[in-house]
């Protein structure tokens, strides 16, 4: 058995994720199975690295708000703004603070700005892109970002007639931001405005300016780049998806919860599928949102259990989609010590690797019928691989210990 699990592990490196792989993928995800850890950024930052300069991918997708995304994008294609302010501004949930994060930003930044200088057509610029919604489980922006920016899109180049109604219409609706933000809503469906009169207006009309865009395409293409015209497409999905997901905060049934992490799930596919159709791109996120299996979570009033966007987008596009999931051994500063031996992770741990990629097909086989126990994590914000899972995934990248960067630098230093 030993062998068997040994002969499926490969260095962590692109040419061996793309062995795992019948072709080249349109969407190449990449799991982790915990937030914040910059030794995972800093492997993404290299999986990446090499995905550019040898399979030609030109895009990263991560876990972060998709409308802060564009702050990043217009910075690393065109140097918009300074590195500062793009890392405070441009990425969700505080992760423009990890060193990671910032490296890879300042490295696609300097990619471009080498293309340029050679003279690259620009569809050889890297391009940068939040995929998830203005959203987290506590809570939900305001429509308005989104809502005026398309209102404002079309009205500079559509005929006024057209219009489903005046900006000072959508203002008036909108009311004020902090009723839509209010974090009481989570927990009571009372304190949403979602299902008020003025939410049920705005839908329609989200859903109008919509279709007007869509009516208006040939158009627009004449009139406009098809960046800005993907970035008003964003704007739509992202206030029809707010306006929706708004909606069922207000919801008292029990399927409420479900559903709103369904809703959160589809906003993501949605915006990897657009991701996807500019060219290859690798995506990185929890490994919940990116299996092919439902993703389950407990919450407050019990289990709850939805397809992820990687199960969603897997389902349209097939083969166009990879997924590998990241396991790890320890993460001792959270107090996730060494694994059973009798679990997945027990059974990479023993590998002499620090890093690897498995096939995880091959492993699957490897173990039969019997199924290795799931590891039970001490620590909430880790999740552990389900041995289930593992003949659905194209691979497993395992590291075998995650250490604080500060314990990374003392060891390379020799301290």
């Amino acid at each position: 058995m030993a062998t068997d699990i040994k002969d499926t592990a490969h260095a962590v490196e692109a040419a061996a994720v793309m062995r795992l792989l019948p072709a080249r993928p349109r969407m190449l995800a990449l799991g982790e199975p915990t937030h914040g850890e910059n030794a995972l950024l800093d492997l993404r930052n290299e999986l990446f690295r090499q995905l550019v300069e040898e399979e030609g991918y030109r895009t990263i997708a991560i876990e972060s708000d998709c409308m802060m995304g564009l702050v990043v994008d217009d910075y690393v294609t065109s140097g918009t703004g300074t590195l500062d302010e793009v890392m405070e501004q441009g990425i969700s949930h505080g992760w423009g603070a990890f060193a990671a994060n910032r490296e890879l930003v300042r490295w696609m930044r300097a990619c471009n700005v080498r293309a340029d200088k050679e003279g690259r057509p620009a569809s050889e610029r890297l391009r940068f892109a939040g995929f998830d919604g203005p959203l987290e489980i506590t809570h939900a922006a305001s429509p308005r970002q989104a809502l005026t920016a398309l209102h404002d899109y079309l009205a500079a180049r559509v005929d006024a007639d057209l219009l489903p109604c005046t900006a000072q219409t959508l203002d008036r609706l909108l009311g004020t931001d902090d009723q839509w933000t209010n974090p009481a809503a989570m927990m009571d469906p009372s304190q949403s405005v979602g299902q008020s009169a003025e939410a049920g207006r705005l839908r329609l009309l989200a859903d109008d300016l919509v279709a007007l865009l869509d009516a208006q395409t040939p158009h627009l293409l004449l009139t406009t780049s098809r960046d800005d015209l993907d970035r008003a497409r964003l704007y739509g999905r992202t206030a029809t998806g707010l306006l929706r997901y708004h909606h069922w905060m207000a919801d008292t049934s029990p399927a409420r919860m479900t559903r709103l992490c369904a809703l959160r799930d589809l906003m993501m596919a949605h915006n990897l599928l657009a991701v996807a159709a500019r060219g290859p791109a690798l995506v990185h996120a929890h490994n919940s949102h990116l299996q092919r299996e439902k993703s389950t979570m407990q919450m407050w009033q019990g289990p709850v259990e939805w397809w992820g966007a990687g199960a969603l987008v897997n389902a349209r596009l097939g083969e166009g989609y990879a997924f590998v999931a990241t396991a790890l051994g320890t993460i001792r500063h959270r107090g996730v010590d060494t694994p059973p031996p009798d679990t997945v992770e027990g059974l990479l741990y023993a590998l002499p690797e620090d890093r690897c990629v498995i096939d995880a097909p091959r492993l699957a086989t490897a173990l039969g019928d019997t199924l290795p126990a799931p590891r039970v994590s001490p620590w909430f914000g880790y999740s552990p691989l389900d041995p289930a899972h593992l003949a659905n995934s194209d691979g497993i990248v395992f590291v075998k210990d995650v250490v604080p960067q500060s314990q990374e630098r003392r060891a390379e230093a020799g301290d």
